[in-house]
């Protein structure tokens, strides 16, 4: 037996189980099991669209069981400003319901849903199905002390600031909107500014860069950093208000001011309460809200997405184009969680080891390719949404749009349920 994330994965499931809806009387349990397969290690996600699934399935045949339209059924049930979550923490900020009336405007919804329907009686073979579904996720580590982390800005006396962070830069933008933020702070231009590669020689004890949460915590520690260095070369600029940024540094050097400065950043307010199920594990919320047009061959279960509308709620997106491209990829990516990745294991033979890993590669493992991205994806980020519990009102984005892929599956249902209506048979 090896150690794992089960543990955290589970808990994450669990704050996510009632997703957006409002259940004031709900009682969860989790249990995890030991098995004879080989440990994993987590997704994009950490749990929370796994749990979100278990409550957007149970809405779903909610509204197949009453004969509803699942948007309204959805719509009704929403979380309003105020409410509690089942372990008590409040909505607070909630985006919630401009997310999804921006969605039903801007995929023309209803309009979809009534050229759906003809096209589904005009064809027998190829039927469209239609998906819609919201998606909340709780920003932070899940266990407090990880919600921390530290950052190093010089000022070199040429005027060109060199910046450390404990963040690791994997693609996601995190070094671009680090930058930004820099550059914001001090008022220079990006072309002053130079990131130094992640290392514990210039910024110790970092945390692991997950949870969503590196600009957040990282771009805090550096904006913290360059406010001190703000508040020393105050004196400077308002002796000398004609200088240049050069020659205010040069002025500072001179006169021997410190040019370095430490950030650190400490997510405040977080906690759970174990024995009572009651607390605020999570810094805040980010809410948002897609919309999936597939159609599916009845005839041998090939599916293709048509077309995907998604509206985030980022707050006051940092680097939009940078957030775009991480909806764009978590959507893509839980497309191909909830609708054709499956790990698949051997039974012992004489050549192979019972358990042993069968999806190994690309030969047998089947990810989202370029013919399975919708044919036409837009993306809508929610404006006048600022969050003032993060960094120039920002928003984590990396993980929370990724259960917006499984709007990809419940049209895939919907294309079946209304295959099956057609020929007359129940759903």
């Amino acid at each position: 037996m090896s150690l794992d994330l089960s543990a955290g994965v589970l808990d994450r499931a669990l704050f996510h189980i009632e997703n957006t809806y409002h259940i004031p009387n709900l009682r969860v349990s989790g249990h995890l099991c030991r098995t004879n397969l080989p440990s994993n290690t987590a997704f994009r996600g950490f749990g929370g669209p796994q749990g979100m699934f278990v409550v957007e399935s149970i809405i779903s045949d909610i509204a197949q069981t009453l004969n509803k339209p699942h948007n309204e059924v959805r719509c009704t049930n929403f979380y309003v400003e105020g409410n509690n979550t089942p372990y008590g923490m409040p909505i607070i900020s909630c985006q919630l319901q401009r997310c999804w009336e921006m969605l039903l405007e801007k995929s023309d919804y209803a309009r979809m849903v009534e050229e759906t329907a003809n096209f589904n009686k005009q064809n027998n073979y190829i039927k469209r199905g239609i998906g819609v579904i919201p998606t909340k996720f709780g920003a932070s580590f899940g266990i407090p002390f990880l919600n921390q982390g530290g950052a190093l800005v010089h000022i070199i006396k040429d005027g060109s600031v060199l910046v450390a962070h404990g963040g690791i830069e994997m693609g996601q933008g995190l070094h671009t909107k680090m930058l930004q933020v820099c550059s914001k702070s001090l008022g220079i231009p990006i072309s002053k500014i130079y990131i130094n590669d992640t290392s514990t020689a210039t910024v110790s004890n970092m945390t692991a860069s997950a949870a969503s949460m590196s600009s957040d915590i990282y771009g805090t520690a550096i904006l913290n950093a360059c406010s001190t260095l703000n508040g020393r070369l105050a004196p400077v600029r308002k002796n000398n208000p004609d200088k240049s940024w050069e020659e205010w540094i040069n002025i500072a050097y001179l006169d021997r001011i410190n040019l370095s400065a430490q950030g650190f950043c400490k997510i405040e307010n977080l906690h759970f309460d174990w024995e009572t199920s009651k607390g605020s594990p999570f810094s805040y919320f980010t809410f948002g809200a897609g919309c999936s047009l597939v159609e599916i061959d009845v005839l041998t279960g090939d599916f293709k997405v048509l077309k995907t509308d998604i509206v985030m709620d980022v707050g006051k997106s940092i680097n939009p184009a940078v957030d775009v491209g991480q909806i764009e990829g978590a959507f893509v990516q839980g497309m191909g969680l909830f609708t054709m990745e499956e790990m698949v294991y051997l039974n012992e033979s004489r050549n192979t080891q019972k358990g042993a890993v069968f999806t190994c590669g690309p030969s047998t493992y089947k990810i989202p390719c370029f013919g399975d991205i919708p044919a036409s994806l837009n993306v809508y980020l929610l404006h006048n949404a600022p969050n003032n519990r993060a960094v120039y009102s920002s928003k984590a984005i990396g993980e929370p749009p990724l259960f917006l892929g499984a709007s990809v599956l419940f049209a895939i249902k919907d294309a079946i349920s209304n295959a099956r209506r057609d020929n007359g048979e129940s759903y």
